[in-house]
């Protein structure tokens, strides 16, 4: 593979998810120490996903348009850098909630694109994405279980210092990013709504819509949750650094996988480990050993799903809609799908309980799973 800016793409994946496992399991827990309900609190986490609907349409139209792919992640990362530095300024709800807004409009912009750009990198060899792509979740334990463990020793103030390092850390790595001639295929003649449209597209992109919906309450109160019965934070830390740690399993042996089963049958089996992952967090969190359990399954219903989907988004989105494809994906996926999961969880929190709201989780996911095999059944790449 002539070329390949291996370190330099895994820098920025390393710093971007060092960030992000820094920031969701622990931003909750400080937003929890400015006195924040529940219901405050997951409206604050929707806006990470909110912003995600409309801006890497945005943003990805605007690579697209430029070709300028790299020169829109550099912007993106020096404007969400300048706006994280708002936190340092105030505590009060309305405050928080418009910088972050702000900073989560800068911050939807890069990883659509950083995707596109790895993936052109790879050319043909798109089975090589999973080692790429590890990076991020190896900065991800690393990001998790330091900060689980400095939280038991240092008030939650300075997870914004740390996180504003990381995001310093991804300034730096944009600038060391080379891009990458968009190549130009047959199917790239076709208009954006004509793919949308077709039935496999838009079953594909409803059902990642359901299963970031599904995460909502994860990624919302799954800490929160812990801490209430019992559990301290490092091994909280612990926690999401194995779901993690399996994850970069799956990204190793997902070339293997791919070779064998179908990406619609990766795509159904990590809908049903989703299922029953939801059910073990709801119904056994008294049960450290199925916590545990659970978590591993991250592997599937995070790992095997992500890596899936991109080889789809790829293949539906070819050439100039390379950028513009995985901005759909994410304003659909993860930002309806995970803004509607983290408002309606933060509304069923209170009102139905933690067991109720992660069973509804699982009930999202089987729709999900439903509609892969109901729907998907002329995609057999």
């Amino acid at each position: 593979m002539p070329s390949l800016p291996y370190w330099r793409l895994s820098g920025f994946y390393f710093f971007y998810f060092a960030f992000i496992g820094a920031f969701a399991p622990y931003w909750s827990l400080y937003l929890q120490s400015l006195s924040f309900s529940a219901l405050q609190i997951g409206i604050l986490m929707s806006l990470l996903l909110v912003t995600r609907i409309f801006s890497p349409a945005a943003w990805g139209w605007l690579a697209d348009h430029t070709g300028k792919r790299v020169w829109v992640v550099q912007i993106a990362a020096i404007s969400g850098f300048v706006s994280f530095c708002g936190f340092f300024a105030g505590t009060g709800f309305a405050w928080i909630f418009i910088v972050m807004l702000l900073m989560s409009f800068f911050w939807s912009a890069s990883l659509p694109l950083m995707e596109a750009i790895t993936l052109s990198h790879l050319g043909d060899y798109t089975d090589k994405y999973g080692r790429i792509r590890s990076w991020g979740s190896v900065g991800f334990v690393v990001a998790v279980i330091g900060m689980g463990y400095l939280l038991e020793v240092v008030e939650i103030i300075w997870l914004l210092w740390i996180l504003l390092g990381l995001k310093l850390g991804i300034v730096i790595f944009s600038y060391h990013i080379p891009d990458k001639e968009i190549m130009h295929y047959a199917t790239g003649l076709l208009s954006i709504r004509q793919i949308c449209l077709r039935p496999e597209v838009m079953a594909f992109l409803l059902s990642s819509l359901l299963m970031l919906f599904a995460h909502g309450a994860y990624y919302t109160f799954f800490s929160i949750y812990l801490v209430e019965h019992g559990y301290d934070k490092g091994f909280v830390g612990w926690l999401w650094a194995i779901g993690v740690i399996c994850e970069i399993g799956i990204f190793f042996i997902m070339p293997w996988l791919m070779q064998r089963f179908l990406l619609k049958h990766i795509l159904l089996f990590s809908f049903a480990c989703a299922i029953l992952r939801f059910v073990l967090i709801g119904q056994y969190v008294e049960w450290p050993l199925i916590i545990v359990m659970a978590q591993i399954l991250h592997a599937a219903t995070y790992g095997a799903h992500h890596v899936a989907a991109m080889m789809v988004i790829h293949q539906f989105f070819q050439g100039r809609h390379q950028a513009k494809g995985q901005a759909i994906y994410t304003s659909i996926a993860y930002g309806m799908g995970g803004a509607l999961g983290a408002v309606f969880s933060g509304y069923t929190w209170d009102w139905l309980g933690a067991d109720n709201t992660f069973f509804m989780s699982a009930a999202a996911a089987l729709a999900g799973m439903i509609l892969i095999a109901w729907k998907m059944k002329s995609f057999n790449h």
